[in-house]
C-alpha cells in the first residue's frame, strides 16, 4: 500500500501526474486543481496517495495534503460517487469550501462539479451533513453557524441578513462569512439592518 510519494515531475497530463521517485515513475490521477497548483516538470514533488486494487488494476490518486484525501474518500462514501466524481467535485471546490457547501445546504455550489447533478448533490449534502465539520480544515471556525443557516434554524435577524447579501450577489458562502463576522464584532442581538450594514462593511474589506 503506497500512502506518500516524495519524488520530482516527469510530466503533467489532463488528469494526472508522472513522479520520477528514483527513477521509478508512479501515475498518480489527480484533480484539475491538485494539477494546477502541483509545479512543473522537473521540481519536486510530495504527493498525499489513496491505492486502488482491482483484480485487473492498481491505481494511484495523489493529493496536495491529507485533508483533500480524506474528502475523496468521503465522497465516496455517498451512494451514486465513484472516484470520478469525487475528483470532480475536488477540482471544483477546495475542502473548505465543500465543508461550507454542506453545511449551508448549498446545493448550486455542489452541481457546479462537472458530473454532479441536483440529486447527487443532495445526497451529498444529506449524507455527509454530520460528517462535515469533522474535515472543515481553515472553515472549522465558522462551520456551525453555518450549519445552523443550512438547517433553518439561525436567528430570524440572522437569516435575513444572509439572505440580502446574497441577494446583492454575494455568495451564500461569502454572505455567511461576513455576517459571522458581523456577529463577533459587534452584531450580537443586532437587528437584520444592522447586521447587513456590518456584513456589506465587512464585505468590502476583502
Amino acid at each position: 500500500m503506497i500512502g506518500k510519494l516524495k519524488g520530482t515531475i516527469e510530466e503533467i497530463g489532463d488528469d494526472h501526474v508522472l513522479v520520477d521517485v528514483h527513477g521509478v515513475c508512479y501515475v498518480a490521477h489527480c484533480s484539475s486543481r491538485t494539477l494546477s497548483r502541483i509545479g512543473s516538470p522537473g521540481e519536486a514533488v510530495v504527493l498525499f496517495i489513496e491505492t486502488y486494487v482491482r483484480e485487473d488494476q492498481l491505481k494511484l490518486f495523489g493529493f496536495l495534503s491529507a485533508l483533500e484525501r480524506e474528502w475523496f474518500n468521503l465522497l465516496q462514501s455517498v451512494q451514486g460517487v465513484g472516484s470520478k466524481v469525487a475528483l470532480s467535485v475536488l477540482s471544483t471546490l477546495t475542502p473548505s469550501d465543500l465543508a461550507n457547501a454542506i453545511a449551508l445546504q448549498d446545493k448550486a455550489a455542489i452541481s457546479r462539479a462537472p458530473g454532479v447533478g441536483p440529486k447527487v448533490a443532495i445526497r451529498v449534502m444529506t449524507e455527509l451533513k454530520n460528517k462535515a465539520p469533522a474535515f472543515a480544515g481553515d472553515a472549522g471556525q465558522t462551520i456551525g453557524f453555518k450549519q445552523e443557516l443550512g438547517e433553518g434554524v439561525a436567528s430570524a435577524p440572522v437569516a435575513d441578513a444572509v439572505s440580502a447579501l446574497t441577494n446583492l450577489g454575494y455568495s451564500r458562502d461569502q454572505a455567511a462569512n461576513a455576517i459571522a463576522a458581523a456577529l463577533k464584532n459587534g452584531g450580537e442581538g443586532a437587528d437584520s439592518a444592522k447586521l447587513i450594514r456590518l456584513g456589506l462593511k465587512e464585505l468590502s474589506r476583502g
